[in-house]
């Protein structure tokens, strides 16, 4: 057998979907897990629609996922003459035919179908009508002469064997009448001269399939094996669309799912192998089959894309974390002010508490990162006099302070709580309203320690708290 060739095949016709990102995935885990090609082919042939940014915006979301195609992306619309030679030795060998049925007749055809409540089926009207009473004036399309009789099996590698009567398939088109080729040549074709040996993709791509196998068998070539992926639909169960929020992969980089949270996730979405929730690369590489493809629909969980993400954040080498997170701020916030680095990276370890993403953990740090404390109004009105005399006899003590510490400052705050007759949180509020603006964050100690003695210094004789 041929080595494994999969490929990826969007059409650059808006943002990258997450079905379509979870299918490139699958495609890309089984050509490693074999030692074979993944290949990326953009289907630019909708000239209309097709934009340079959505070309762009697909590479980047791979590669951001951390999936490699192999050698050039595969242009399709470079390979429109290829295509159209195709249409015409189908034409010649009698596999395919000139219609010249008039866009008002094929509507003609729709409306009694509607009437009837039956499928559309073109009237196959010019199979076998000779061309020499072909009207004048009039531009053909070309049609593929599907089978009439019988019935065809695809044995599929996920669905298992799905029977189809030939008849319920028409005469689809495969040249319109301006001579452009339509999808299931131009994809056969492509797949074809690719040496595609397996055909990974959503389920909703059954039908062309049983198109596409039949122009397979017309011109002789090596049937490629087929594996029908089932779709993501919403957590109400409904089929997730482009228009459905977090749809994208920038929808999940703009909150902070970091990449390898996500691969996860989406690997992890309709496949599984044993019991295990969490893989690495090199183990999702090494585990993944198709057997493991469930045959439900699944559904996106954000509560569950979460969950994964916070194990990463909590998992993860810190350092790995960092590069990640200043990323994070550079693409989607303010890039971190190169001052502030170092108090953040070693923040990190309580930055990183209970958050769920990189935001989470942006606005856990945003007391450190800024230079000047935005005060919550409600929260400054908790300042009272007694308060100010906290954060007073603090600044004081404070100032003696050699090296910042928790078992440095615990008698500190200890002696306050005895002194002001009150407890930890009549010190530890007032502290960190005037350290970060707000009553909420992390706690006092490691508030502190981020920030350190010059800074803390500078905030606690704020004029606007004492």
């Amino acid at each position: 057998m041929s080595k494994v060739a999969t490929r990826f095949a969007p059409s650059p016709t808006g943002a990258l979907h997450i079905g379509g990102v979870r299918t490139a995935l699958f495609n890309w885990l089984f050509s490693k897990n074999q030692k074979g090609t993944f290949h990326l082919r953009i289907e630019d042939t909708d000239k209309e629609r097709s934009k340079d940014e959505h070309k762009k915006q697909i590479i980047n979301s791979l590669k951001w996922l951390g999936i490699e195609y192999d050698g050039d992306e595969y242009i399709q619309s470079s390979k429109i003459n290829d295509h159209i030679k195709v249409a015409n030795e189908l034409l010649k060998n009698g596999n395919a035919y000139k219609c010249y049925c008039s866009a008002e007749e094929i509507e003609e055809q729709k409306k009694r179908a509607r009437q009837k409540k039956l499928p559309y089926i073109y009237n196959r009207k010019w199979r076998d009508i000779p061309e020499t009473n072909a009207p004048e004036g009039i531009k053909p399309v070309i049609r593929f002469k599907s089978k009439i009789e019988g019935s065809t099996i695809l044995k599929d590698l996920v669905q298992g064997d799905v029977e189809i009567e030939n008849g319920t398939i028409e005469d689809f088109i495969i040249l319109r009448n301006d001579g452009s080729p339509t999808y299931n040549l131009s994809a056969t074709v492509d797949d074809h001269q690719m040496k595609m040996t397996h055909i990974i993709r959503g389920d909703d791509h059954k039908i062309n399939t049983f198109k596409q196998m039949q122009i397979y068998e017309a011109m002789k070539w090596d049937l490629p094996k087929f594996a029908h992926v089932p779709l993501i639909h919403t957590i109400e169960g409904k089929k997730l669309s482009k228009r459905d929020n977090a749809s994208t992969l920038d929808d999940y980089s703009k909150i902070g799912i970091m990449p390898d949270a996500l691969r996860n996730y989406l690997l992890r979405l309709g496949w599984s192998y044993e019991d295990k929730e969490i893989f690495t690369l090199d183990e999702s590489i090494k585990h993944f089959n198709i057997e493991g493809i469930g045959k439900s629909p699944s559904k996106l969980d954000m509560s569950r894309i979460l969950s994964m993400n916070e194990h990463y954040i909590k998992n993860i080498d810190e350092n790995d974390l960092f590069n990640q997170f200043t990323e994070y701020c550079k693409l989607y916030k303010s890039e971190i002010k190169p001052d502030k680095k170092d108090n953040i990276k070693k923040s990190l370890t309580f930055l990183k508490n209970k958050a769920k993403t990189l935001e989470d953990i942006f606005n856990n740090g945003q007391y450190i990162m800024v230079d000047e404390v935005k005060f919550n109004q409600d929260d400054i009105k908790l300042i009272d006099e007694k308060a100010k005399k906290v954060i007073s006899n603090f600044a004081t003590k404070f100032t003696a302070v050699d090296k910042i510490s928790k078992e440095t400052l615990e008698p500190i705050v200890n002696d306050l709580i005895k002194s002001n007759d009150t407890n930890f949180k009549g010190v530890g509020q007032p502290l960190r309203i005037a350290l970060t603006g707000s009553k909420f964050g992390p706690g006092i100690y490691d508030i502190i320690i981020s920030l350190g003695k010059e800074e803390v210094t500078k905030r606690l004789t704020n004029k606007i708290i004492i």
